[in-house]
């Protein structure tokens, strides 16, 4: 809506884990270094855990994008999956010919017999979970069991945990100590400081093709970083909000103001976390870019 307003070839702060978007701040780059030297360290298990909105799914996404032709991945998205139907999904992922409703003793042993084929060529297997803390304790178990097929000299298979901190909270529970001992590397992703806010909403913006002055107002970056508590995510939210207040205000740059009322629109901004309130002034500003972009739009039609 207000791309062409601000000289922006896209919108820049959607929602969406986009690689083209990555951020090169400190903790994400150390985290995916981790990934990486831990893998080929041939570790059974390595989790990375954050907070909601952290970047963890661009991270999971970033691993499988930049692992070479030496790793064959099967990447589960949606763990929300009993043991049976986790083994199948990873089954699945490595081209596995099960047929219709195999026994569970099959999955394991045409697992175990594709694992050894492609050790066999010389490639190696990671299993990256995402969401990993909405496994039961019984698909954990299952994991673990897995990460039990290996050669003499080596594991068969790799798993990577993508999860919010109560993934650590269940595998600090007593039934879990044998899969917690086996997770060799770990890493937490923190949130963006202050000049990492600004930075990361900088970075943004030149992908998106702003190559002008700051768009965003010393107090305005002060007042969205304390709000979003630095978590990416509520940055993408706070500042495409600003953004739209700003596009239908008229104004070339974000102010507190805007920012200010980007918060009270946003149920977990703020240190409170408290539920929003769709405010008047909000509607009414949000109300008038819908007519500019309409009028905008007129004016192309009229002059073609």
């Amino acid at each position: 809506m207000y791309e062409a307003y601000f000289g922006l070839r896209q919108a820049p702060f959607s929602l969406t884990p986009d690689t083209g978007f990555f951020f090169r701040n400190e903790a994400h780059v150390e985290a995916l270094q981790v990934l990486r030297l831990a893998l080929e360290a041939g570790e059974g298990f390595i989790k990375v855990t954050g907070e909601v909105g952290t970047g963890k799914t661009l991270l999971c996404r970033l691993l499988l994008n930049t692992l070479d032709e030496a790793w064959v991945t099967a990447w589960v998205p949606n763990p929300y999956l009993d043991p049976d139907a986790l083994r199948r999904a990873i089954a699945d992922e490595l081209r596995v010919p099960l047929g219709p409703s195999p026994r569970q003793h099959t999955v394991v042993k045409k697992l175990q017999e594709r694992l050894i084929e492609l050790a066999g060529q010389g490639r190696r297997v990671a299993v990256v979970i995402d969401e990993a803390q909405a496994l039961s304790d019984e698909a954990l178990e299952a994991l673990r069991l897995l990460s039990n097929l290996e050669t003499e000299t080596r594991k068969l298979l790799h798993v990577v945990l993508f999860g919010q901190p109560e993934l650590d909270e269940r595998l600090a529970r007593p039934g879990l100590r044998q899969l917690r001992q086996r997770i060799g590397f770990s890493y937490r992703l923190q949130p963006l400081d202050a000049e990492g806010v600004a930075l990361y909403l900088q970075h943004r913006l030149a992908v998106a093709g702003y190559n002008g002055r700051p768009l965003f107002a010393p107090r305005a970056l002060r007042r969205l970083h304390r709000a979003s508590r630095g978590i990416p995510r509520l940055v993408n939210v706070l500042a495409h909000k600003a953004l739209l207040l700003a596009y239908g205000r008229g104004l070339r740059e974000v102010g507190e103001a805007e920012v200010a009322l980007a918060v009270r629109d946003t149920e977990d901004a703020g240190a409170g976390a408290r539920p929003a309130r769709l405010r008047p002034p909000f509607i009414a500003a949000a109300a008038l870019a819908l007519v500019l972009a309409a009028v905008a739009l007129w004016r192309q039609w009229g002059a073609a």
